[in-house]
């Protein structure tokens, strides 16, 4: 997608702070932190949000949230952190690609 934010970030074409990449995901910081650790994991492949997943994403999306448990333990988030995923514009969605953050370093309340 030309316009799409993200992927101008996974062509080089943006810079990001990079905390984990492979052939299929990145993940980098947020550039606005919500909690001391905010990092954004997005899948390459453009998909514009969760309603948007087909039967053939199922192990890009498995993979996902390995990568996530990945980046937790190297960041040493053992005592707990979130997992926030926003679809559509009601849902509170931004960036119309596929992303979930990836919230700790501190005790995290419950907001809705």
């Amino acid at each position: 997608m030309d316009n799409c934010l993200f992927c101008k970030i996974i062509k080089g074409e943006i810079p990001s702070n990079k905390v984990y990449e492979d052939d299929e995901i990145l993940a980098f910081k947020d550039i606005n932190p919500v909690a001391p650790v905010h990092i954004l994991v997005i899948p390459k492949k453009h998909i514009s949000c969760a309603k948007n997943i087909k039967v053939e994403d199922e192990a890009l999306i498995g993979k996902i949230f390995t990568v996530i448990n990945k980046i937790a333990e190297d960041l040493k988030l053992d005592k707990g952190f979130r997992i926030v995923n926003n679809c559509g514009e009601d849902g509170g969605q931004e960036v119309m690609h596929l992303h979930f953050h990836l919230l700790g370093g501190k005790k995290l309340g419950i907001s809705f």
